[in-house]
């Protein structure tokens, strides 16, 4: 009998016993079983590994053939410590979220921190739990144990976990006072024209959308640069389509579009802004025009604009890849992005069960690449440096003397 067989009819069989015939049951399988015969009893069976352990300790006691003298009703016994104490289960996810690591493209997480360690945390915070429970939680929760895969993108230095502490404490603030926190990164370049574009999509059988046999540059319509600023308390966002260059000027013109679409109406009352971005490209955090043409988009919208940026080698981390790019991606997958109208289309209809909302409009500008700003300019910007990591965390306020002007 193949093995998926054996599994569905141990199952059923559990189902017809009371709650002692069942932990003895399990525990003479997992004996039978030898290394590793718990683990998959209790993934079958569902019970717990301290209730399966207690069946095999019984079994060698030579308890089971004595009767309990009381058999539980359905529903009755402790009930789940998720039920008794939902603040912990809330805990867990929030330390999850500062600990989650691997690649975030992937809707499978996994945690940098041990049960133990996560149960230690749990149970300083006035949350006793065990090591186990924490275990269950994590799965109920899609995470899972992972072995090492992914590339390395950097080197990793010491400031890592400081960093992402400070950032994340930081977004926390502006949360609590409903101030917006946005999330920009530049996606991949996409070249325009009839091309294959990986992934399969269901259609009429036999009729596959035609596409050109060579890839050839000089047959695109122009390649889309798409620039997205993503609003992690809205879980809304909005992609600049451009169709020249990556540039720095790209890059906060993609951000005042957001403000001029979603985040004025949004936050009507606010009086900062938090950018949370990538260390290099056009929002590099050593790109001079960068902090130029932020200076300017803080005077003109009269904002504090603060930005954090990721450490080097740290780029997936942002939630802009895992919560906006990466459904981009699975939305448009085998639909060639034959024109511009297309790719707006497409990234304008993307959604996701959480309720992801994206807009995207298209930027005819032509960017000009090797924009040189002098030693003269930039002392005139408004900049204000963090003590936390100077290099990675400033503010831009606006300067009174430019509004004055306008």
């Amino acid at each position: 009998m193949p093995a998926r067989a054996v599994d569905r009819a141990l199952v059923r069989l559990l189902s017809t016993l009371d709650e002692a015939q069942k932990r003895w049951f399990v525990g003479r399988e997992a004996m039978l079983l030898g290394h590793g015969g718990v683990k998959r009893m209790c993934e079958l069976s569902g019970l717990s590994k301290p209730t399966v352990l207690r069946g095999i300790r019984e079994l060698k006691a030579k308890q089971a053939l004595r009767k309990e003298g009381r058999v539980r009703q359905v529903g009755g016994g402790r009930k789940a410590l998720q039920q008794q104490d939902p603040e912990a289960f809330k805990l867990l996810q929030q330390l999850l979220e500062e600990t989650t690591a691997g690649d975030p493209m992937s809707l499978l997480k996994w945690s940098s921190k041990s049960t133990y360690q996560i149960r230690d945390q749990l149970i300083a915070q006035g949350h006793p739990i065990s090591e186990d429970t924490v275990a269950r939680w994590l799965k109920a929760l899609d995470y899972s144990l992972q072995a090492n895969a992914k590339e390395r993108e950097g080197p990793s230095p010491p400031e890592l976990d400081r960093q992402f502490r400070y950032l994340n404490a930081l977004a926390q603030e502006y949360v609590a006072r409903q101030e917006p926190v946005i999330s920009v990164d530049a996606k991949k370049k996409e070249r325009v024209g009839a091309f294959k574009n990986a992934g399969r999509q269901w259609r009429p059988k036999g009729k596959p959308p035609e596409v050109n046999v060579y890839d050839y540059p000089s047959l695109a319509v122009g390649t889309a640069v798409p620039y997205g600023a993503y609003d992690l308390q809205r879980d809304q966002g909005l992609v600049n389509v451009g169709r020249s260059h990556d540039t720095a000027e790209f890059a906060v013109e993609s951000i005042r579009r957001w403000w001029d679409t979603i985040g004025r109406p949004a936050y009507p009352q606010a009086r900062r802004l938090l950018i949370c971005a990538d260390g290099g490209g056009g929002n590099g955090s050593r790109n001079r025009a960068w902090k130029y043409h932020l200076q300017a988009l803080a005077d003109q919208l009269a904002l504090e604009i603060t930005v954090c940026h990721y450490p080097p080698g740290t780029s997936k981390w942002n939630k802009i890849e895992h919560r906006m790019f990466s459904f981009i991606s699975m939305h448009w997958k085998g639909q060639p992005l034959v024109s511009f109208e297309t790719v707006i289309n497409l990234i304008s209809a993307t959604t996701t069960r959480s309720g992801l909302n994206i807009q995207a409009v298209l930027d005819e500008r032509d960017y000009e690449t090797g924009q040189s700003i002098s030693d003269e300019q930039m002392q005139q910007l408004c900049l204000r440096k963090h003590e936390q990591d100077p290099q990675w965390n400033y503010t831009l306020s606006p300067r009174p003397q430019v509004r004055s002007q306008k």
